[in-house]
């Protein structure tokens, strides 16, 4: 970029570049840098109502009803882990993104950037993994793309998903209708997925299998929204950043306060454990198999029922309320009644997950 340039665009850029001139790790961790990346410099670049929903995908009117649209990439670090694979993860991510909002799945494309000399003993693995997890979802990948580049250049392989979804008739879910005196639900036990990832990393050991929480989520969905109806608001699954960025999301796109219960917090003992270890929050750490539902307090007993009759969700729980007060932000009881600000992810706290 010429000198010209990059003045130009440091005049146009809404994005402070005194402060990152340069792309740093923790603009893709799902925290607050990645909530400054989004809406400073891409909607500034592309604002139109669809991206501005700013939710898991876009909805988008056709002459026959709504479509969701949703994409994403994937470059976990190992390839392979406990419970499930980057071909794996890369179905169950997309699929889970159309269905939070709130459409019945109907295809994937996958696009793969595969690095010279990568084994085609581990593509062939992959490949199968995602075939699998697809059949598993009922959701087929149906077109794709692949690119080779030079060796040392691209970290093995990585995955880019975009998935399709059918909008019923009468389903409205989006972040902005989130209302005071909302239920706040969660599927299961958070946190695992990271953890999972992490444990491989540092070769942590635990009495019992730490897998990965990654499941496709658009079977459970469906019967939210059957239980649930009108009274289902928002969807979102915790994925980087945790249950705390996408809450504080939320919030603010609402401009409602919430409030989580510690006590109400599902955590596996051997996750809460390695958090201690490491030095993590559950909270921030990133879930993939998931769901979060911020549903009216009188559909709150029918959805949390059809999230336990599922059998990714139960160990489903609420674990908090939409409120009136201090809007835009989130705050947790301790199980001692003192109240803490559970704020955005500042930094990147567990890279390459996802």
């Amino acid at each position: 970029m010429s000198d010209e340039s990059r003045r130009d665009f440091a005049l146009s850029c809404p994005l402070p570049l005194s402060e990152y001139p340069r792309v740093q790790l923790a603009h893709g961790g799902g925290g607050r840098l990645s909530q400054i990346l989004i809406e400073k410099l891409f909607l500034g670049a592309y604002g139109n109502p669809a991206l501005r929903q700013l939710h898991d995908g876009a909805v988008l009117a056709t002459g026959g009803g709504r479509l969701a649209l949703s994409t994403d990439s994937f470059v976990v670090r190992p390839l392979f882990f406990p419970g499930g694979d980057i071909g794996s993860l890369a179905v169950h991510g997309t699929v889970n993104d159309v269905a939070m909002c709130g459409a019945r799945p109907l295809a994937i494309a996958a696009g793969f950037i595969l690095e010279e000399g990568f084994p085609m003993e581990d593509l062939w693995r992959i490949a199968e993994s995602m075939r699998d997890a697809a059949a598993a979802a009922g959701v087929p990948v149906v077109t794709g793309d692949t690119k080779v580049v030079d060796r040392g250049k691209g970290d093995g392989v990585y995955v880019n998903t975009t998935g399709i979804g059918w909008v019923a008739e009468g389903v409205e879910i989006s972040p902005q209708r989130a209302r005071p005196g909302d239920a706040v639900l969660v599927s299961g036990e958070i946190a695992t997925h990271g953890i999972a990832i992490m444990s491989v990393r540092e070769g942590l050991e635990f009495e019992t299998a730490l897998e990965t929480d990654s499941a496709p989520l658009n079977g459970m969905v469906e019967r939210i929204l059957a239980a649930g109806g009108d009274g289902v608001h928002v969807l979102r699954d915790p994925t980087r950043g945790g249950v705390a960025s996408a809450l504080n999301e939320i919030a603010g796109q609402a401009k409602v306060g919430m409030r989580l219960e510690e006590g109400s917090l599902p955590v596996r003992e051997e996750v809460r454990g390695a958090c201690e270890i490491l030095g993590f929050d559950p909270l921030y750490v990133a879930n993939e198999g998931k769901c979060l539902a911020i549903v009216a307090p009188e559909a709150a007993d029918a959805v949390l029922a059809a999230m336990k009759a599922d059998p990714h969700g139960r160990e489903a729980t609420v674990i908090g309320t939409v409120v009136q007060d201090h809007p835009g932000r989130v705050y947790l009881r301790s199980s001692i009644g003192g109240l803490r600000i559970v704020d955005m992810l500042s930094g990147e706290q567990l890279p390459r997950i996802c």
